[in-house]
């Protein structure tokens, strides 16, 4: 079921990431009208995406340690999103409200299936 989950926020995150590159997906400089991304932003999910598919084909263990830190390194990025509010966390990835809740929720899947599961 690791694997699975893995490779299901593997497809997710790297699919977000490439649509943020599609200029047709942007609404008034937003993400399907509702969430900031820049470059910076659109890479990190994209690299995201492929650790978790490499961690989802690689084994169960791989996996779950994959949701382990990276629920971990997520609730840390919704904790900064809370701080920079709509300003770029650190000046450089584009953030807003919703990409901020979006992490809590992102974070508190990861770690539910990474340490409850």
């Amino acid at each position: 079921m690791y694997q699975t989950l893995a490779i299901i926020f593997g497809l997710a995150l790297a699919a977000t990431g490439a649509l943020g590159f599609v200029p047709q997906a942007f609404k008034d400089g937003l993400l399907l009208g509702l969430f900031a991304v820049n470059l910076h932003h659109n890479l990190i999910h994209l690299a995201t995406g492929v650790i978790a598919l490499l961690c989802g084909l690689n084994s169960a263990s791989a996996s779950r340690v994959f949701f382990q830190v990276f629920g971990v390194i997520y609730a840390i990025v919704a904790a900064l999103g809370f701080y920079y509010g709509d300003s770029p966390i650190f000046g450089l990835v584009a953030n807003n409200f919703a990409d901020t809740i979006l992490h809590v929720g992102i974070a508190i899947v990861s770690l539910l299936i990474g340490f409850v599961l």
